[in-house]
């Protein structure tokens, strides 16, 4: 059941709002380990549009049911995953994809597995109107929003109108999700200095990630990715494969071919890979080790590893030193507009 919101509360969620160090006026700092963020031209930073953003990446009545938000995919309580293989939409359909963690996701343009979308706000919409997600329309989700005074008061403060567009719902949403990061790390401390921050495996396994199994290749950066595409044969065992980036590009040589995640908080947005078949990090260190699965576009970085279990041991114990702190302080509201 929603509460209506007052004026007062208004005042009192915009003055509360915990993003990450909010300094007034000015964008959240990122936590150490991470790169300034680069805010559109656009869709600026602003405290209003953030706080509208989270209202709306929480509120179930932007689905056509008003069972589905988007937290319920990418839901704080799994890292802004949601912990099963793939994703549930409105009446319990099942996608065929796993719901990737929002964290750090200002760190790319494209998103979704097969980078369809060119930005963070052109993904926001996406779902909406996904038959499979939250089943609705563009069209459908502004008009529910503008039946809500509450809503209107919250779009004539963060962008100076009250006849809003879905483009609108899109900007506030993005802004929200730019503020969702992880740093902070021990791995983040260790590179800054402080020398005890990771345990005597945890430093064996940086060396197998960057020495041996070289998992920078793909996974590089402050962001533990190159935000590039990569066929690992994931689900090419299978009748009818996904063809990922393919699908897009409609480039033979995209077949196969999904976009590389980031590994920041990796121990906690289990299962893994595009289809969620992996279920634990040891499961995905055995399937990087055996070189993936063949198939006609296999990357050629895929190669056997032939790791020792003590260097997968320690690699694993590496991956759980990239989880860090920041998103940890966002919130779901307790009331939404009326």
């Amino acid at each position: 059941m929603t509460r209506r919101i007052t004026a007062g509360a208004v005042a009192a969620a915009l003055a509360l709002f915990p993003l990450l160090g909010q300094r007034p006026g000015l964008a959240p700092r990122v936590p150490l380990g991470l790169a300034p963020i680069v805010w559109p031209a656009d869709n600026p930073y602003t405290k209003e549009k953030a706080e509208l953003g989270r209202l709306l990446y929480f509120d179930a009545r932007l689905s056509a049911d008003g069972t589905v938000s988007c937290a319920t995919c990418h839901d704080p309580k799994h890292a802004f995953s949601d912990g099963q293989p793939v994703s549930t939409g409105i009446r319990g359909q099942k996608g065929n994809r796993n719901a990737p963690t929002v964290i750090n996701r200002a760190y790319s343009l494209a998103q979704f597995w097969d980078g369809r979308a060119p930005s963070l706000e052109a993904q926001a919409v996406g779902p909406m109107a996904n038959p499979l997600e939250m089943g609705n329309t563009h069209t459908t989700v502004v008009a529910t929003l503008k039946g809500l005074p509450g809503y209107r008061v919250l779009f004539r403060k963060a962008f100076g109108v009250e006849d809003f567009s879905i483009e609108h719902v899109a900007k506030a949403i993005a802004t929200f999700e730019r503020t969702v990061l992880s740093g902070n790390a021990p791995y983040d401390r260790f590179r800054a200095g402080d020398k005890t921050a990771l345990t005597d495996a945890q430093v064996r396994g940086m060396r197998v990630y960057f020495d041996r199994a070289k998992c920078d290749q793909c996974h590089e950066g402050v962001n533990f990715t190159t935000n590039m595409y990569a066929n690992l044969g994931v689900g090419m065992n299978q009748p009818n494969p996904d063809p990922g980036r393919f699908a897009v590009t409609r480039n033979p040589r995209d077949w196969g071919a999904f976009k590389t995640p980031t590994l920041r908080e990796i121990a906690l947005t289990a299962p893994y890979m595009h289809d969620g078949s992996l279920k634990t990090l040891e499961q995905v260190v055995d399937f990087y080790d055996k070189g993936g699965e063949p198939n006609k576009n296999l990357d050629e970085r895929m190669k056997p590893l032939k790791l020792s279990a003590q260097e997968k041991a320690d690699l694993v114990a590496f991956l759980t030193a990239l989880s860090g702190s920041g998103w940890q302080n966002i919130k779901a509201p307790e009331i939404f507009p009326q």
